[in-house]
C-alpha cells in the first residue's frame, strides 16, 4: 500500500493492511473452547456477538440499529420455537447515497443441541474456518475502510450474521427488515470459510453473475501468492443468498470444503492466516474497483 502524502505515518498505513497475525488472535478467541462453538441461542453464541460489537465501537464504527449495534430476532426450526439470536450491524458513514455491505457469520454449531441429532450433541464445534475466519476477515475490511486517509465514495455496513447454520436466519431477517433500504446497496461481500487457502484450488469467489459489470471489475485484478476462480451463481448456501434473491449484486469468498467441516476438529491452529491477509488484500483490490462504477447492474437467475 503506498503511503499518501501529507505526513501519514508507516505504522498507520500498516494498521490499515489486513495483518495475520491479529486475523490469527481473533480466530483463536472465538474458536476457543471458551466459546464453545458459538451456538446459537447457547451462551458463547452470546459472547462472541458481544465480542463483534466491542471490536466495531473500538473500530469507531457508529451502531447501525438507532444507538444499538444489535438486530435481534427469532425464529423456529423444526420443533424448536422462538429461538433468539441477533445479528451484528456497524456502520461507516461516507456521507454517500449508497452502501457496500460486508458480512459474515459468527454462529456455528455450538454443543449442537439445535440440530436434532445430527452432530453429536454435547462435544464442541468450534468453528475455526467456519466461520471465526470470515468474522476475523470482516474485521480486518473495517479496519481498513475505517482507518485508511481516503474518503469513500459509498458507505459501508459490516453485519456479522446469527442463525446462519440453522438455515441463514440472520440474513433472511436481515434482508426482509433492512436498516437501510435494500435498493441502496451497491453490492453485498460474503465471507464464509476463508481461512483454509488451497493453492492447488485456488479460492472460489460466487456471485460473478450477479451484476452486468462484475467482468470489468474482475479484469486484470491479481493479487501475489492467491489463485481464483470465478462462479455466475449468486443464489448459494451461505448469507449472500438473501441479498442475491433480494435484486442485490452479490460476491462470495469460500476456499472450499475440507475433511474437518462441520466437526470438533475445525480448530484455530489449522487456520491459514498469511494467505487470508492476501484473500482479503485481493477483497480489497475488488471493492474499490467496483467503487469506481457508480451503480452496478443486478442480474437476476437465468
Amino acid at each position: 500500500m503506498m503511503l499518501l502524502a501529507g505526513g501519514m505515518s508507516a505504522a498507520y498505513a500498516q494498521d490499515t493492511i489486513p495483518d495475520a497475525r491479529r486475523i490469527q488472535e481473533t480466530v483463536n478467541y472465538l474458536a476457543s473452547d471458551k466459546l464453545k462453538g458459538r451456538g446459537t441461542a447457547e451462551k458463547g453464541g452470546r459472547t462472541a456477538s458481544r465480542f463483534v460489537a466491542r471490536q466495531f465501537k473500538k473500530l469507531g464504527l457508529k451502531p447501525a440499529n438507532g444507538s444499538s449495534y444489535f438486530q435481534d430476532f427469532t425464529f423456529d426450526r423444526n420443533a424448536h420455537k422462538n429461538i433468539p439470536s441477533r445479528n451484528v450491524a456497524g456502520f461507516l458513514d461516507n456521507g454517500a447515497a449508497h452502501t457496500i455491505v460486508i458480512g459474515a457469520h459468527y454462529d456455528h454449531l455450538g454443543t449442537a443441541g439445535l440440530f436434532d441429532g445430527k452432530y453429536p450433541i454435547g462435544q464442541i464445534h468450534n468453528g475455526a474456518d467456519d466461520n471465526a475466519s470470515g468474522v476475523a476477515g470482516l474485521l480486518e475490511l473495517a479496519r481498513h475502510y475505517v482507518k485508511n486517509a481516503g474518503k469513500e465514495p459509498f458507505n459501508f455496513l459490516f453485519i456479522a450474521f446469527g442463525g446462519e447454520e440453522l438455515g441463514l436466519q440472520g440474513s433472511k431477517y436481515y434482508t426482509a427488515h433492512p436498516l437501510m433500504p435494500l435498493d441502496k446497496v451497491h453490492f453485498m461481500l460474503n465471507m464464509d470459510m476463508i481461512g483454509r487457502y488451497n493453492p492447488e484450488r485456488g479460492i472460489g469467489i460466487g456471485g460473478f453473475g450477479s451484476a452486468q459489470e462484475w467482468p470489468e471489475v474482475f479484469k486484470d485484478v491479481q493479487q501475489p501468492g492467491i489463485k481464483y476462480f470465478t462462479d455466475a451463481a449468486g443464489k448459494g448456501a451461505s448469507d449472500h443468498h438473501n441479498f442475491y434473491v433480494n435484486k442485490v449484486p452479490v460476491l462470495f469468498f469460500h476456499t472450499g470444503g475440507h475433511d474437518d467441516y462441520h466437526k470438533p476438529t475445525d480448530d484455530a491452529p489449522k487456520l491459514q492466516a498469511a494467505s487470508e491477509a492476501a484473500i482479503l488484500q485481493l477483497g480489497i483490490q475488488l471493492i474499490n474497483k467496483a467503487m469506481t462504477f457508480p451503480a452496478l447492474q443486478y442480474v437476476g437467475e437465468q
